[in-house]
């Protein structure tokens, strides 16, 4: 395997584990383990910063014209980097979720003494 193979691989192999992490994330977040759910996000953002270093690279050969045709199989890993970058975003807003639902249950427990 070389040359564009290879590259989707590497990019469908980066960016699937930052969307593992992302998703770890809001399960940390929901157990109420928010210092885990943000370890986990900035350990997400480093694989994805992987693949999207690598998909930079054919953009960068593509515009130069050292580029053949693209097959399927870069079309998925497109898709994947996407798919990672969505749940990056949805991780955060269940995060961020989690962190107000926590305190306002601290509130009320305050409020309830």
């Amino acid at each position: 395997m070389e040359g564009l193979e290879l590259t989707a691989f590497q990019i469908i192999s980066a960016v699937g584990t930052a969307k593992s992490s992302y998703i770890e994330a809001i399960g940390a977040a929901k157990n109420g383990d928010l210092d885990r759910a943000e370890k986990l996000i900035q350990e997400g953002d480093e694989n994805f910063v992987d693949g999207h270093k690598a998909h930079a690279g054919l953009l960068e050969k593509e515009a130069s014209g050292d580029l053949g045709p693209l097959g399927l199989l870069m079309v998925h890993a497109e898709d994947q980097l996407m798919s990672a970058e969505a749940f990056k975003t949805i991780a955060l807003e269940f995060i961020a979720s989690y962190k107000r639902i926590e305190a306002l249950e601290e509130k009320v427990a305050e409020l309830s003494k």
